[in-house]
């Protein structure tokens, strides 16, 4: 007898991507038993035997292999429709489907990779998007393991198709690890951990080249996880040994820093909807909604000169909502990243735009907020990366030109005439808006004796950002 596919209530709605694999398994399932009878299929039967083999596979677990050998017989697009199919399933039916019907994905899942199925790549994007971070319940830890045991055991076969999932699947666990390793260990969590460690390790050391494609938050990811211990030698090779990467064009980390990360809004805006911030632990989610704010959602200047609440003082919101410091920092350093590294040429200037919105319409009632983020922006220009830190004086200096040349803010007289700001932060603002703070640290470097421990304590190594541990 065929499992139930999903959890539904006497008094909800049947969902209709169900409803259609349902319907298709029980028009066809006679015709789902051995001895199977193949013929050539119309386009309209050819889907709905797609759609019967997939709810049999899904609901009779004890049929699965049979129902996959008679997919391989039909099969015509290279798996494709099946793979959307299951996609389907992924968005629209994941958190509703009964546990052993989750087991199936997985299983179903791994024969599409088996067999190089168009489009996999965009089914286990799916997969990835179900993990919630912040959410330490059995069930999004299960799917946690099962996927990125998925990118060890299938490597090879998802590298020979579709390396550019590694990218997406990097970024996730580069995420989930920096929270697991913050919760109190048991065996389950310890396996999960070691995992997570041995997939982005792998990526990192031998297929950097896709790693690149992440752009300047991979730095900014790795800087979270930089205190566990199987993490410390990969880091330091980053930092001080490019070489050890073997990727022909990769020689200093600045070059991450000229690459800006692209975004996918589908995922965040499912983040919104679902609320995440109602339930417990899920406060680092913050760090990823403020990334999102800064560099995808983008809104159009009717949006902007409209009633709707405006990017900076959702931001606001946000970081006051932090509780934990390490969390905090972390807001801040997502906040103003892209200030480190801008570049007009490549650059837009709607990443820029929500922090410094905030810092002066944070002015006067809020000029704690205003004092915390220039405070946090100077110390990242003098601690974040010592050995690059011209790149960063650019980067700052280039954004504030930027930001009064676009007419973000028409002038910086509003902070440098403010009684209410501290005369040093003045002073430094000055600095930059002159162009003497480049100058300064170039009649700095060149008096400078080198120093035996230059290397060991440059490039990022004393971020900005604590260790929760320390706190």
């Amino acid at each position: 007898m065929a499992l139930n596919l999903i959890r539904i209530a006497s008094y909800e709605v049947e969902n209709p991507v169900g409803c259609s694999l349902k319907e298709a398994f029980e028009l066809l399932e006679p015709k789902l038993r051995p001895p199977l009878a193949i013929t050539i299929p119309t386009p309209q039967e050819y889907l709905l035997l797609n759609k019967a083999i997939l709810y049999g596979v899904l609901c009779e677990t004890h049929f699965a292999k049979t129902h996959i050998k008679h997919l391989h017989a039909i099969v015509t697009d290279g798996y494709g429709l099946f793979a959307s199919l299951i996609a389907k399933v992924v968005n629209e039916l994941y958190t509703k489907l009964v546990d052993p019907v989750k087991c199936q994905l997985i299983w179903v899942t791994k024969e599409m990779i088996d067999v190089q199925a168009v489009g996999i790549h965009g089914l286990l994007v799916c997969f990835l998007r179900q993990i919630v971070g912040g959410d330490f319940s059995d069930g999004n830890l299960w799917l946690c393991f099962e996927i990125v045991s998925i990118f060890l055991t299938k490597w090879d076969s998802l590298l020979e198709v579709e390396p550019m999932i590694l990218t997406s699947g990097l970024y996730t666990y580069l995420r989930l690890v920096a929270d697991h390793y913050r919760l109190l260990s048991n065996a389950k969590l310890e396996a999960l951990k070691q995992l997570e460690i041995d997939f982005y390790i792998k990526v990192l050391r031998e297929q950097f080249s896709v790693c690149l494609k992440i752009g300047r938050d991979l730095v900014r990811l790795l800087q979270d996880v930089v205190h566990i211990p199987n993490f410390r030698a990969t880091w330091k090779d980053l930092v001080l040994n490019q070489g050890k990467f073997k990727t022909p064009g990769f020689s200093v980390i600045s070059q991450l820093y000229n690459t800006r990360t692209s975004r996918s809004q589908k995922r965040y805006q499912a983040w919104f909807a679902k609320k995440f911030l109602c339930a417990p632990n899920r406060e680092t989610l913050i760090v990823d909604i403020v990334r999102f704010i800064c560099c995808a959602h983008h809104p159009p200047n009717e949006i902007i000169q409209s009633d709707i609440i405006p990017r900076w003082a959702v931001v606001g919101w946000l970081l006051k909502y932090c509780t934990k410091n390490y969390v905090q920092a972390n807001v801040k350093l997502a906040l103003l990243y892209d200030w480190l590294f801008f570049d007009e040429r490549v650059d837009t200037i709607m990443n820029i735009e929500p922090a410094m919105l905030l810092i002066v319409y944070s002015i006067p009632r809020y000029i704690d907020v205003t004092h915390t983020l220039l405070e946090f922006l100077f110390l990242l220009v003098d601690s974040y990366d010592v050995e690059h830190k011209d790149i960063i004086i650019r980067g700052v200096s280039s954004s504030l030109r930027v930001l009064v040349k676009k007419g973000v803010i028409r002038s910086f007289d509003v902070l440098t005439s403010c009684d209410a700001l501290s005369p040093v932060l003045k002073e430094r603002l000055d600095r930059f808006l002159s162009g003497a703070e480049l100058e300064i640290y170039k009649r700095l470097e060149q008096t400078r004796f080198p120093s035996p421990f230059a290397l060991e304590n440059s490039s990022c190594i004393g971020t900005p950002t604590p260790s929760p541990e320390r706190e």
